[in-house]
């Protein structure tokens, strides 16, 4: 079984193993006070982003971070999903899916818009499982 909650500051070591595999999965690298400031702005129920996580027999096994933003196309704001990590043990066992439908409970309870996010063109594992979930749009990111 798996339970679906807010990260706590207690979760920091699990989180940080899981959060370096998602780093080393789109090949990033971060600075320490980096990841430091992340973790504390995650676990500070006033700030965004927001962090959930995936426990299963007392261990995390994934984790969602997402935020509420303005947007000049709509008068509610939008959630964008910025982060989601499963242990690659426990992919194909509906961490993942359990993971983004927690964040759509969320942006419905504040009543956003939409919810959205991105992902590498790699990610073929990934792009199964939101092909299921998300309509895919067409646009492209840039970036400076």
């Amino acid at each position: 079984m798996t339970e679906i909650r807010a990260l706590r500051a207690a979760d920091r070591e699990q989180w940080e193993v899981l959060w370096q595999g998602y780093l080393r999965f789109y090949r990033q690298r971060l600075a320490p006070q980096i990841t430091a400031a992340t973790f504390a702005r995650l676990v500070d129920e006033q700030r965004a982003p927001h962090g959930l996580v995936a426990v299963r027999d007392g261990r995390l096994v994934g984790f969602v971070h997402y935020l509420f933003h303005s947007s000049t196309w709509s008068q509610r704001e939008l959630c964008y999903l910025e982060d989601l990590f499963v242990d690659p043990a426990t992919r194909g066992d509906g961490v993942g899916r359990a993971l983004i439908e927690a964040v759509y409970a969320a942006a419905d309870r504040a009543q956003a818009a939409s919810v959205y996010w991105m992902t590498q063109e790699f990610n073929a594992d990934g792009r199964a499982l939101y092909d299921t979930l998300a309509r895919r749009t067409s646009f492209i990111r840039y970036e400076r």
